[in-house]
C-alpha cells in the first residue's frame, strides 16, 4: 500500500507531516506533497485546499504522479442528521455531489457517463478506518454529501436533507475525490469529524472546532489506522 492522505485545511492534518519518517517534499500544481513512512506505511500527505475541483485535482495527482494505491480523505463536516452531534465522527459508505444537477438530460445527482448518483467507498479501507475511529469518538456510517457551498443556514441543510433523507454529513470535497477514485480504480475512504450543525451558527462553531479539536482527532485516527 502507498497511502495518499488528503485534507482541505492544515488543521485537519496537523501533526501527520511531522510524524513522517524520512520525509521528502515535492511541489506540484501549487501544492506541497510530503512523502515518507507513517507508522510503517508508505504515505504521501497533502492539503487539497477547499472545494470539489481542488480536491479532484489533488486526488488525481496523487495517483498519476506520486503512485498512491489507496486514498483517505480526513477532515471536518457539518451534521446532516439530528442524531449526529458535534464531536461525532462520520465514516462514509457512499458519497454524493448534492449540488450536481444535469436534469433533464440526466436524473438529479447522477454524474453523466457513469450511470451513478453516488459513489461507494472501499469496504475494507472503510472498515479499517471506522475501527481506527471507534476508540476516539462515536462513529456513524452512511451517506456524506459534498458541494461547493459552505452550509451555514438552516434552510440550506433542510433542503439537502429533504432531497437526501439518508444524509449524515455535509462537506465540500469528499464526493469529488470519490468520483476520481472510481474512474481511476483506486480504493478510497472518507472520514469526517462533525464540527458544526450546518445551521445559522455553523461558521462560528466551525472555526472554533477546527482550531481546538479537529487536529487531535485526525492525528489519532490516522495513527490508529496505520498501526492497525
Amino acid at each position: 500500500m502507498r497511502l495518499g492522505i488528503i485534507s482541505a485545511l492544515a488543521e485537519e492534518q496537523h501533526g501527520l507531516i511531522e510524524a513522517l519518517e524520512s520525509p521528502s517534499r515535492h511541489f506540484h500544481g501549487m501544492r506541497e506533497y510530503t512523502a515518507g513512512k507513517l507508522w510503517e506505511i508508505d504515505a504521501v500527505c497533502v492539503l487539497s485546499r477547499i472545494g470539489k475541483v481542488a480536491a479532484a485535482m489533488t486526488a488525481a495527482i496523487l495517483v498519476e504522479k506520486f503512485g498512491v494505491t489507496h486514498i483517505v480523505f480526513t477532515g471536518v463536516a457539518g451534521s446532516g442528521d439530528k442524531n449526529v452531534n458535534v464531536g461525532d465522527i462520520v465514516v462514509a459508505d457512499t458519497l454524493v455531489q448534492h449540488d450536481f444537477d444535469a436534469s433533464p438530460l440526466f436524473p438529479r445527482f447522477e454524474i453523466p457517463l457513469t450511470g451513478l448518483s453516488s459513489f461507494a467507498t472501499d469496504v475494507a479501507l472503510t472498515e479499517r478506518l471506522a475501527g481506527a475511529a471507534a476508540p476516539i469518538s462515536r462513529v456513524h456510517r452512511g451517506l456524506i454529501a459534498s458541494g461547493d457551498q459552505f452550509i451555514g443556514k438552516l434552510t440550506q441543510i433542510q433542503a439537502i436533507k429533504t432531497a437526501l433523507p439518508q444524509l449524515l454529513a455535509v462537506e465540500m470535497e469528499g464526493a469529488a475525490v470519490a468520483q476520481v477514485c472510481f474512474e481511476l480504480g483506486i480504493p478510497f475512504a472518507v472520514i469526517r469529524t462533525i464540527s458544526d450543525n450546518a445551521n445559522d451558527e455553523a461558521a462560528v462553531d466551525f472555526m472554533h472546532f477546527i482550531k481546538t479539536v479537529a487536529a487531535g482527532y485526525a492525528f489519532d485516527v490516522i495513527r490508529n489506522f496505520c498501526k492497525g
